[in-house]
């Protein structure tokens, strides 16, 4: 079962989120700060962030350079409400970037499309590993 992290200061935006991801299958864990995040990604394997940009404390923006400098291979896909940031050279960081809408249709395909290609990433890895050494 893949794990993803919702990082978003609004609690009411993570119950929905966390609902539908449980509904698709996913194990969801919370955080609504930064600080929290990575307490959660130093101590537990995580397949995907789901990150807002706007947080209370700090921007997502911020917290997406941390995240993709400690753990290059962990895919984020921002969700935010202003589609300005998508401009914005640091949000070409993340591996998608989704407006918030009431219509979770579109987080919930590119939840899917993402982890797919990250699962094919490194089956690739594995398999290239495993033709090194036979």
């Amino acid at each position: 079962m893949h794990r993803i992290l919702v990082v978003d200061d609004d609690q009411n935006v993570r119950l929905v989120y966390r609902e539908m991801l449980n509904e698709a299958g996913y194990e969801v864990l919370e955080s609504e700060s930064g600080n929290e995040t990575f307490e959660i990604l130093n101590r537990e394997p995580i397949d995907l962030v789901v990150l807002d940009i706007k947080l209370r404390s700090e921007s997502g923006l911020d917290v997406l350079q941390k995240i993709t400098r400690q753990f290059p291979e962990l895919p984020v896909i921002l969700c935010s409400a202003y589609a300005s940031y998508q401009d914005d050279y640091t949000s070409w960081l993340a591996e998608s970037y989704i407006i918030k809408s009431t219509d979770l249709e579109e987080l919930s395909r590119e939840v899917d499309r993402v982890l797919q290609k990250r699962e094919a990433k490194l089956k690739g890895n594995i398999e290239a590993g495993s033709r090194k050494y036979a």
